[in-house]
């Protein structure tokens, strides 16, 4: 940030030498305002004085790294595609400008995408519908709709409560017959839940809603918790969690009877951090589970349905979340990617083998840094057919 801010008016100076009037003042005014806003993001968040998990806390820092990412990178590569012009024409009277509007055009792609990811991408909320079709589903479980939401993070809902009132009602509007929330309501410490249980608890089920936590929720990531505030933290959020209106499923299994049919939905525990995750025990968790018509897993980590769930268990359809599809990327119809298919095979959508079937939402919320850049948050309505292939 010093580096940057000390370069800066010289490069820009350079690169505006024929800039006059108007244009010149206006750039000039954005460059101070943006510098202005950072530095002040920077010593709010530095001299916080009160819990580190308190929203307001997580939300500065959220802001402080996208301002980040949208200032202080473009202004870095600004600066080293400005100064490599001059560098590459040292010994004569000029310098390549073709190199300042390179780095400038770059740099304005970058603020652009960022902006547009802030205030438009990361709540530009769609619902994933798709049809898993399952050979042998009992008739009463045919046209079952399951709806899935994950990775809240509520803090980055401080300022948008509006925007986690529309979730909700979206998600009532889906008719849901199972509710589904695989983890991550918090991303620090237990403060950042504040009053949104009021909210979550108006999404409703006819057959009920259930939840894991996920990593985030363990407290693990608080720098301030001790190994005492960590079993508090996870003790308070169990029971917000449940004041939410969900099941809270801590390795083990709650059964729903649908008609004659009968579904287990598995909860599994999860905590500590990347790339040290720490799993529940599935057969701990399955334990004095007798025979049902179909096993649904709940699974923060997409990773743990290869360590410990395909060709190890009977469970037919386990939802995970965590990966937000590290919140960038490309979604069309017809081609996804994201760097986090380097981290997690499993990162977005559907996968099978054989019989077992695994589903990753995207998540809801946002962590870091505020923005989703063609990533978009997800609510995920999953409809049961009987048959063996599978639709999307």
């Amino acid at each position: 940030m010093f580096i940057t801010e000390a370069f800066a008016p010289f490069a820009l100076a350079r690169y505006l030498t024929k800039v006059r009037g108007k244009k010149f003042y206006a750039i000039l005014l954005l460059h101070f305002i943006l510098s202005l806003w950072l530095w002040v993001l920077f010593f709010k968040t530095r001299n916080f004085g009160t819990f580190y998990d308190s929203p307001q806390h997580i939300w500065m820092q959220m802001q402080l790294m996208g301002m980040i990412v949208a200032v202080v990178l473009p202004r870095a590569i600004f600066i080293i595609f400005h100064f490599a012009g001059r560098l590459i024409r040292i010994g004569k009277s000029d310098y390549s400008n073709g190199m300042s509007v390179a780095g400038m055009i770059i740099g304005s792609a970058i603020f652009s995408v960022t902006v547009l990811g802030t205030f438009i991408g990361r709540f530009n909320f769609k619902t994933e519908s798709l049809t898993i079709n399952i050979d042998g589903l009992d008739k009463d479980l045919d046209g079952l709709r399951i709806v899935q939401i994950s990775d809240l993070h509520l803090s980055g809902f401080l300022h948008h409560i509006k925007r986690l009132q529309y979730v909700i009602e979206e998600i009532n509007s889906l008719k849901p017959d199972i509710l589904v929330n695989t983890g991550d309501f918090i991303t620090y410490g237990w403060r950042e839940f504040g009053r949104n249980d009021t909210i979550l608890s108006k999404s409703k089920a006819k057959y009920g809603s259930f939840a894991i936590r996920g990593n985030h929720d363990s407290g693990g990531y608080n720098p301030d918790f001790t190994i005492a505030d960590k079993d508090n933290n996870v003790l308070i959020i169990n029971n917000m969690i449940r004041a939410s209106g969900y099941t809270l499923l801590n390795d083990e299994f709650k059964k729903v009877r649908i008609g004659s049919s009968v579904i287990a939905i598995i909860g599994i525990t999860t905590s500590g951090r990347h790339p040290n995750i720490i799993h529940g025990n599935i057969s701990e968790a399955m334990m004095g589970l007798d025979s049902v018509d179909l096993k649904i897993l709940l699974s923060h980590d997409p990773n743990y349905w290869d360590e410990s769930v395909k060709n190890k268990t009977d469970i037919d359809l386990t939802l995970s979340g965590h990966t937000h599809g590290m919140q960038m990327g490309i979604m069309t119809k017809k081609f996804r990617w994201s760097p986090s298919k380097y981290f997690y095979p499993h990162w977005s959508g559907l996968y099978s083998d054989k019989e077992q079937l695994h589903y990753v939402n995207r998540g809801l919320g946002v962590l870091a840094v505020p923005f989703r850049i063609w990533m978009p948050p997800e609510i995920t309505l999953i409809t049961l057919k009987a048959g063996s292939k599978q639709t999307f």
